[in-house]
Formats: structure tokens, sequence, C-alpha cells
């Protein structure tokens, strides 16, 4: 199922895009698309649905975040091993784990606001892995069963916050709008395997990035089995995976964006994003 939330910021609804490209509306049948509803019995009772019986939305609605409710948003550093060479820096023995904010949450298609100051900003096509049951010190082997589906994340990112300023990578991965996802919500079942998707990202019409989860470093079980090691993982958090190479910061010479650029990433079977960034003034 391709599970998403549709209307204006702060007021989105619940729905689902059936076989045809339909989008419906679940308002009747769930409050919205996080926690409690992507339990596995909750995703198998919105799976016994007929699409056709649900109303049709009309229009064009504004997409957002496709998860409501976002507990924690837990991104991980050089995890592909083309990144890391691009980034002239070793493979990393444990994954690297850093906190996006939740509050920069965006939806995949909202206008992204280069924040105050701001000379570096960069963009990172990410696989995001949705949980659906909670995790606690769980097993490699079973790791996947904890995963409701996954979605295409622009893990937006201002360099020098990040790296020239003291302290965590927290504050250049966390300014407002820095966390688009979406455009949808894919069930892990009908996503199969998550170690062989194509990922790609363009700015302004040209290439940046054109890669595959096949490079990741640390594979989604192991991803979740590690954290669940150092903090309980619950239903609507979501671990953003790492980067394939092609980002502002490793061309030679750098490149980053600035207002009007538009950023446009996908990655097979997740859907595709869509981005203008502006200026704050």
């Amino acid at each position: 199922m391709k599970l998403v939330r549709f209307g204006a910021p702060g007021a989105e609804k619940p729905g689902l895009i059936d076989d045809n490209g339909v989008l419906r509306d679940l308002s009747a049948q769930v409050a919205d698309i996080g926690g409690a509803a992507l339990a596995p019995a909750a995703l198998d009772a919105l799976r016994a649905l007929d699409p056709a019986s649900l109303p049709a939305v009309a229009g064009s609605p504004r997409l957002g975040p496709c998860v409501a409710g976002v507990g924690k948003f837990i991104c991980i550093g050089l995890n592909f091993s083309d990144h890391a060479a691009e980034a002239g820096v070793e493979v990393p023995s444990e994954p690297i784990v850093f906190m996006k904010a939740t509050s920069a949450i965006s939806g995949p298609h909202d206008e992204v606001r280069i924040p105050r100051g701001s000379q570096k900003t960069d963009w990172e096509v990410e696989l995001g892995i949705v949980i659906g049951r909670t995790a606690s010190y769980v097993e490699e082997a079973r790791a996947l069963d904890h995963v409701a589906g996954y979605c295409v994340i622009n893990d937006v990112s201002e360099r020098a916050f990040q790296l020239e300023r003291q302290g965590q990578w927290t504050k250049g991965k966390s300014c407002d709008t820095f966390g688009p996802i979406g455009p949808w919500l894919v069930t892990a079942d009908e996503v199969g395997d998550p170690h062989d998707l194509g990922m790609w990202l363009k700015v302004n019409g040209q290439t940046m990035q054109n890669g595959s989860t096949r490079t990741m470093i640390f594979g989604v079980p192991h991803l979740i089995s590690y954290l669940s090691q150092f903090m309980s993982l619950h239903p609507g958090d979501i671990i953003s995976a790492g980067t394939p190479p092609g980002v502002g910061l490793g061309l030679k010479p750098p490149r980053y964006l600035k207002a009007n650029d538009v950023v446009e990433l996908g990655i097979e079977k997740l859907g595709v994003q869509r981005q203008t960034f502006v200026g704050q003034g």
C-alpha cells in the first residue's frame, strides 16, 4: 500500500493511493497515518479494504509528511561506502548516529527555507525506514518484523552549522523544513528488498546523485537491531539510512543551494519529491 497524508499543514487527513494512482480518503478508517495505525494488525485491516469503496479525493491537494506524530527522527551518517570514499573518510566500524529535530519535518513538495546566515545548505537523498512495532534489544534476524514501510527523505543539511561550529551535527540538520518526507509511505510488503533500490537527486534538472541502497554499509536489519540496543524504537519513529555520493560538500569545488533552486529526488518504488528552496529575508 501507498499511504499518504493530504491537506493543509497541520490539518492533514489520512489517505492511500490506489493501483490506478487515485487518492482515496481514509478518514473514516483511521485518525491519521502514524503510531497505532502503523502496527501490523492495523495495516492488515487497511489491506483488507476495497480501495474502490473509499471516497476519491478531488483535485490535487497538497501532500503532507507521510507519517504523523514522529517521535524520533534518527539519522545515520556515512552509511554508503561510495559516499564515505567521496568524503575521504574510512568506512565506520559502527553506525554513526545523530538526531534530526522532528520540527524539521515537512511535506515532500513544500518549500525549503534556507536558514538565516547560511552559505552551505546541501542536499541528501535518503531511504527512510518507518517503524511499525516497538523494538527493544531486537535480534537482527527479527528486525524487519518491526518495519511498517519505507519513504523518501531529503536530509537537508547546513554544512557550516554541522561541521564548522562546535558541538554535534544536529544543529546543521534540524533547521525548519530540513526534513521533507514522502510523498507516501510504501508498506514493507510492497517494497520487498530495501537493499536494492535505485536513488537519485537533481538540482535544477542536473543529476547530482545517482546511487543505490546496494552500497549501504549497514543494512536495514543491522540498523534497527543496533539502535534498539540504545533506545526503544516506537511505531512512527523514522530512521534515515544515509546518502550515496554526489552531495554538494563532496564536489570540487563544493556547490551549495541558493534561493530559487529546485531539487527533485526519488527512490525506486517510493516516489518522487520536488522542493523549491527559498530565502528567509
